[in-house]
């Protein structure tokens, strides 16, 4: 019963084959091989954006990183929740490969920003002030550090603001999968079409060994930021000799809508799992919909769980004993597993 992220699972099988199919022969080194190209072709067919540029790389910090340290300058504000990954999680990996480029925390509810404070902040940001931070990029993620997820208009509101101060959109889509599985939304209607610029499409929490792939949208529209991604890729040690075997993966994930499926198990183990536990007197603290969830629990809850040999991340206990957990399920948590733990409370 391990929910402590959607890390803990393996990869799904039809990657492992896809991995051991890619193995056979030759291939040109660093992604010169028949299939990175056809992996690149296959992302521009299932986002609708046939000008798309797309550099893979192995996990999503880098992805993050070198997603805005191509849309910011060092003297430039990224704009995020303030608790989003690139945040809380990622060791200032944004700030080293930007340069210097300052986060700047904005506020919203399960870590969705807040449209208005969004607004209020990039006008005070003191464009054209040389003694400020110019606005350089804004960031969302989908779905969110809390469970949250945006609709697609939701994403064009903030991409409609962040345009109107000329800052660029940037998506963290480590759990895309999850977020167009819980909303309906196509791909393209989630990204591109919305006004995103820069997606980073994550399949390592969703089946995959490690591959992530940074999607510039319409590299044309911004000539030399295709050529910029795939040097900073070089720079920053991502640019796999093997690249073919990442290819495989992002090739197998995407096949047959498999990354789809996948998100969706997991959102709805999820989503038995939360209905199971709210049932048996636990209190949930953030909306359905996605594969993550917070929940508090009384000390005695807390118990009788670990004792079951459930595992979850959980804050510090209250006066009280209770705690703040996060359970979070992956395309290979089982109805066995989720049973098991809401027994536990039964």
């Amino acid at each position: 019963m391990n929910f402590a992220s959607d890390n803990v699972s393996g990869a799904h099988p039809k990657l492992i084959e896809a991995i051991a199919a890619a193995n056979a022969g030759p291939a040109m080194p660093y992604g010169n091989d028949p299939l990175t190209d056809a992996v690149t072709q296959r992302l521009r067919q299932v986002f609708e954006a046939p000008r798309a540029a797309v550099a893979l790389v192995g996990v999503g910090t880098a992805a993050n990183a070198l997603a805005l340290a191509t849309l910011c300058p060092p003297w430039g504000a990224i704009y995020a929740h303030r608790i989003a990954h690139i945040e809380v999680d990622e060791c200032n990996a944004p700030e080293f490969f930007t340069g210097g480029a300052k986060l700047t925390q904005i506020d919203g509810a399960h870590a969705l920003l807040d449209a208005d404070a969004l607004a209020a902040t990039l006008g005070a940001a003191g464009a054209g002030v040389v003694h400020n931070a110019q606005p350089g990029a804004l960031s969302l993620t989908q779905a969110t550090e809390r469970g949250g997820t945006y609709t697609p208009e939701a994403v064009a509101g903030l991409a409609r603001i962040a345009r109107n101060h000329g800052v660029a959109v940037h998506m963290d889509g480590t759990r895309l999968a999850n977020a167009l599985a819980a909303t309906g939304a196509s791909p393209a209607e989630m990204t591109h079409r919305a006004g995103v610029d820069v997606l980073c499409l994550g399949a390592t929490k969703c089946g995959a060994l490690g591959a992530e792939a940074v999607i510039l949208f319409d590299p044309e529209a911004h000539p030399g930021r295709a050529w910029e991604l795939a040097l900073r890729r070089k720079r920053a040690g991502h640019l796999f000799s093997k690249m073919r075997f990442v290819s495989a993966q992002m090739m197998a994930w995407l096949a047959d809508g498999l990354w789809l499926e996948l998100g969706a198990t997991a959102n709805a183990r999820a989503t038995a799992l939360r209905k199971g536990l709210e049932a048996a007197g636990v209190e949930i603290l953030t909306p359905a919909g996605v594969n993550l969830f917070f929940a508090r629990l009384t000390a005695v809850q807390h118990r009788a769980l670990q004792a079951a040999g459930a595992h979850y991340y959980t804050g510090p206990a209250d006066t009280e004993g209770a705690v703040e957990a996060r359970f979070v399920c992956s395309f290979a948590t089982t109805e066995d597993e989720v049973n098991a733990a809401i027994a536990a409370l039964s």
